[in-house]
């Protein structure tokens, strides 16, 4: 995919999640992913001092957590970064982190991160890395922005070995990815991730006795999507540090 098909792609994105922030969506995402979420919060081993960065942060609840998680303490004061491309939703990531000293958020496109090479020490993606058009390119983007040895941490609910989910990509206004538990292990792979690993994460929280929603045919099938549950992809970046960009003096 080149520059000008993510960039139009980014685009759509843009329109459609802002659409989503006015909605009120981004907020709503907590009640939907807190379960899986605070699963993998338990894997990451977060320590204060360390860098984070919440990659397609949404209204930025899992930002927050995180920038408590890694706050003040014996290794220094740990930073977070929430990135998404829908600048709506970092205004509201804004406006509800303010007592947050350690919490910062970006607008920006994840094929093209706007940050400095080999500083984050961990990476959380929620819901967010099936939109990304080229994923290719975001994951040389994160494997330039993490520190040496960093973990990354994608936590998906869309792919393929989840039949219940596979029906969304005809919902969804933007286009997505389906990949399969095995594709994505390849491509972590394919570029120079180490330890790749994927789980999947069941959702414990409760269903209603009937479900009327537009995601699922009923309260049997949303209770199959909560069993079989998200996909957690795990994997470090090797001891390596990324160059700088060249500049040149004039």
């Amino acid at each position: 995919m080149d520059h000008r098909q993510t960039a139009s792609t980014d685009d759509l994105l843009r329109e459609e999640f802002n659409r989503w922030a006015e909605q009120g969506k981004g907020e709503e995402m907590e009640a939907h992913h807190a379960d899986i979420t605070h699963k993998t919060l338990q894997r990451m081993e977060l320590r204060a001092g360390e860098r984070v960065l919440d990659l397609g942060c949404g209204a930025g609840w899992a930002t927050r957590i995180l920038a408590r998680m890694v706050g003040e303490g014996p290794e220094g004061f740990g930073q977070v970064v929430g990135l998404d491309i829908s600048d709506e939703m970092i205004r509201r990531a804004r406006a509800s982190s303010r007592d947050f000293d350690n919490a910062m958020f970006v607008c920006g496109s994840a094929s093209q991160i706007p940050w400095e090479e080999n500083f984050f020490d961990k990476v959380l993606s929620v819901e967010s890395f099936y939109y990304y058009p080229d994923q290719d390119r975001v994951l040389a983007e994160l494997f330039r922005v993490m520190a040496p040895k960093g973990k990354l941490f994608i936590l998906i609910n869309l792919y393929r070995d989840n039949p219940c989910t596979l029906r969304w990509a005809e919902e969804l206004k933007v286009p997505v990815h389906a990949r399969s538990i095995e594709e994505y292990v390849k491509l972590l792979q394919a570029h120079a991730f180490e330890g790749v690993e994927a789980h999947q994460v069941p959702d414990s929280t409760p269903s209603p006795e009937t479900y009327s929603g537009r995601w699922f045919r009923n309260v049997d099938e949303l209770n199959d999507f909560k069993r079989i549950g998200a996909l957690l992809l795990v994997a470090r970046k090797p001891d390596v540090r990324n160059p700088g960009p060249a500049y040149t003096i004039y």
